[in-house]
């Protein structure tokens, strides 16, 4: 079941995702999480499939003009160096899967206030004026992305879901210009996480070909529509209700598996203590 499933799912969220600016590493990884893939097999493939449809993203909206290199260039230059140590650190597997929960978490939480009548029009940051907005202060986008860039590693989930909510908070730009910016800096964070994961010696993770032709196939519709505002509210309803289940299985399996380290760590001579680590040398969406 799971052969037929996953393409399905892998190309409902990078239609969905793409079509908002992001690549859909939130949604792969959740599908990959209840589908039952082991936690070392989800982040690779995530990356790869993140990486394919942010570069589609990335170009369908350059092309349409919506393209802000001033707020992207200090972004990637503070993300991408910080991306490389964030993706460098170890973390014990219970703590990373406790990560990656909360980040679902707050995904699910994100894609139902924008889900929100009443919210929505704040969300899309005032209407779709394509005049350039507030700009923040070059220092300030740096230090952002500095520390997203760091979050990206550190979770191996890629910064748009972070940075999007800020930007249209701000009032930087449209809902295009902003989901320009963001499925770019996902790219770029993207592709820096691939790039530390070779450089460590580790190969690219087997991925089928179908996942793969679905992925780049959802992100060709999604990123088409640009910033597609879904008339069927019950579809990004359920996209939440799948990355909360994801999020609770994470987390409850975290906990435990944080529950167990502490067990062992305290009931072992200090001699024999050896964490059990996951090594965190990946960015993805």
């Amino acid at each position: 079941m799971t052969t037929w499933l996953l393409p399905l799912f892998v190309a409902a969220v990078a239609v969905l995702y793409s079509s908002v600016g992001h690549g859909g590493a939130t949604g792969y990884i959740a599908v990959m999480g209840l589908l039952g893939f082991p936690v070392e097999e989800i982040r690779p493939a995530a990356l790869l499939l993140n990486v394919a449809v942010a570069a589609i993203g990335t170009i369908q909206f350059v092309r349409a003009g919506h393209f802000r290199r001033d707020l992207l260039v200090p972004l990637a230059c503070g993300s991408v160096p910080a991306a490389v140590v964030g993706g460098g650190v170890v973390l014990p597997t219970g703590i990373l899967e406790l990560l990656l929960g909360l980040v679902l978490a707050l995904s699910a939480v994100r894609i139902l206030v924008a889900a929100h009548p009443g919210l929505r029009a704040a969300d899309h940051g005032g209407g779709e004026r394509e005049s350039p907005g507030h700009r923040p202060s070059t220092p300030i986008l740096i230090g952002l992305g500095i520390l997203l860039g760091f979050l990206s590693g550190l979770t191996g989930v890629g910064g748009g879901v972070f940075l999007t909510p800020l930007l249209l908070l701000w009032g930087v730009g449209s809902t295009r210009q902003v989901a320009a910016v963001s499925v770019a800096f996902i790219l770029v964070n993207s592709l820096a996480g691939l790039a530390g994961w070779l450089g460590a010696g580790r190969s690219l993770p087997s991925v089928a070909a179908g996942v793969v032709v679905a992925a780049v196939t959802g992100g060709l519709v999604g990123s088409q529509a640009g910033a597609f505002r879904l008339p069927a509210s019950w579809l990004r309803l359920l996209m939440a209700a799948v990355l909360a289940v994801a999020s609770l299985k994470l987390l409850t399996r975290g906990a435990e598996a944080v529950r167990q380290e502490v067990y062992r760590v305290t009931s072992l001579p200090a001699a024999e203590v050896r964490p059990r680590q996951v090594p965190m040398s990946m960015v993805s969406l």
